[in-house]
């Protein structure tokens, strides 16, 4: 089983933030591939759908605690599951990459994201493969909003078209990257 975790604030005036960008991405794999409607789960904190992709069942998960928290959530879902952070990925914003850009990582550091912050902290380990979403930083040419309001105002109507449309490529990065950790991982020998 995998876990695919899409970052965000559960509070319903986030839902078009720019923070919420791991959320509005599970949102395009839940329809792309038919996943259950998300249903809150008290035990572990989160919303999660169910589905299989590309052959691999997989839970979409948003963690239902604040951004800055949302290593709580994880370790209680892993425990639960009985998992190791090696299956996750994350998807979540990011200030240093531009709109309509996206970068994957394997165990690399938070680089500023209190909420990857935390699940490091908490899980005590950073390795677990990343989906970093470009958001861009703020115009300061054009206003001096700070990068912690930036991240929580809405997608312009532009912005929000090009998150969209990178979702078919970061797909295919999943998936790729989907292909590589279960042909690595161990074949169960049968009795």
């Amino acid at each position: 089983m995998q876990l695919i975790i899409g970052l965000g604030n559960p509070e319903k005036k986030y839902k078009n933030s720019r923070h919420n960008a791991g959320y509005i991405f599970l949102d395009f794999l839940q329809k792309k591939f038919n996943c259950t409607n998300f249903v809150s789960d008290k035990k572990t904190l989160t919303a999660l759908a169910t589905g299989t992709i590309d052959g691999v069942k997989t839970l979409l998960v948003k963690p239902e605690v604040a951004m800055n928290h949302s290593g709580t959530a994880l370790l209680a879902l892993l425990q639960f599951y009985k998992l190791s952070p090696s299956d996750m990925i994350v998807v979540h914003d990011d200030l240093d990459i531009a709109p309509g850009t996206y970068k994957t990582t394997l165990s690399s550091r938070a680089a500023g994201h209190n909420g990857v912050q935390h699940i490091i902290d908490t899980l005590k380990t950073q390795y677990f493969f990343r989906v970093r979403l470009g958001i861009g930083h703020p115009d300061k040419t054009q206003t001096n909003i700070s990068s912690a309001h930036f991240v929580l105002d809405n997608f312009s109507t532009e912005e929000r078209e090009a998150l969209t449309a990178l979702f078919p490529k970061v797909t295919e990065a999943l998936l790729l990257h989907q292909k590589k950790r279960f042909a690595l991982a161990p074949k169960k020998q049968s009795s």
